[in-house]
């Protein structure tokens, strides 16, 4: 057994998430295309095996001791990268409908690619930005789970994520151990745009123990049409104190 699948099972089974051997092998060719198309253009800094099982996949699916996910729920995942948490998210949650954003088409490339060879159903891939689609009939408050992860501070992205969550869902944002500054900045454009704090977890991943938080927030009330405001303006003008 490669270090990959060692410290991936090793993880999954110190998490208590149920896994099979197919799921570990697609992990490990996921990882294989994310090494291949690296060479050609920047998708991860990290690159070793027992990184990118802790850092990448293992850091996704924390997600699985916080939020329950059942068989009929609808995630978007927003600016998703290299598909973190989406895809890992998928493959452990197999019934789950998921959408990849993201703003650059090279990585929606990569994305249709990993997809295709991993042999995923019912995951659709959208090269765009959160601004155009959160206005979009089809994709406005239509998610039971908004995701993201490693995009911007919360303030900004909260205006990028809540428009897409229906009411009673849930947007959770896989951050780092310092955000008492950011969840203060945040507090206006949480009730601005709809939400409620629900939870914040503090933890750690499995085996390196490096500090790792997941802000939780519940839609409780419709976003305003004022919001997300045009391209860009999130970035420059955050709802914020």
């Amino acid at each position: 057994m490669n270090e990959f699948y060692d410290f991936l099972s090793r993880g999954l089974e110190s998490m208590e998430i149920d896994f099979t051997s197919a799921q570990l092998d697609q992990c490990h060719k996921y990882y294989q295309i994310l090494l291949d198309w690296n060479r050609k253009m920047n998708l991860t800094a990290i690159v070793e095996e027992k990184e990118v099982a802790l850092k990448h996949f293992l850091d996704s699916l924390m997600v699985f001791k916080f939020i329950p996910m059942k068989g009929q729920d609808h995630l978007i995942d927003i600016g998703t990268g290299a598909g973190f948490p989406g895809l890992p998210l998928k493959i452990f949650s197999p019934k789950m409908e998921v959408v990849l954003l993201d703003s650059l088409a090279k990585r929606c490339s990569f994305l249709t690619e990993v997809v295709r060879e991993l042999g995923l159903k019912k995951v659709q891939v959208i090269h765009g930005r959160a601004e155009d689609y959160g206005r979009q009939e089809k994709y406005r408050e239509k998610f039971t789970l908004v995701t993201a992860r490693a995009v911007t501070s919360l303030p900004v992205l909260l205006e990028y994520c809540l428009p897409f969550s229906k009411i009673g869902g849930i947007f959770f944002a896989l951050k780092g151990p310092d955000i008492n500054e950011e969840i203060e900045k945040s507090m206006v454009g949480i009730d601005l745009l709809g939400g409620m704090i629900k939870d914040i977890k503090h933890y750690q991943l499995p085996i390196s123990g490096d500090d790792r938080s997941l802000i939780v927030i519940e839609k409780i009330k419709e976003t305003s049409n004022k919001y997300p405001r045009k391209a860009g303006t999130p970035e420059k003008h955050p709802l914020s104190r």
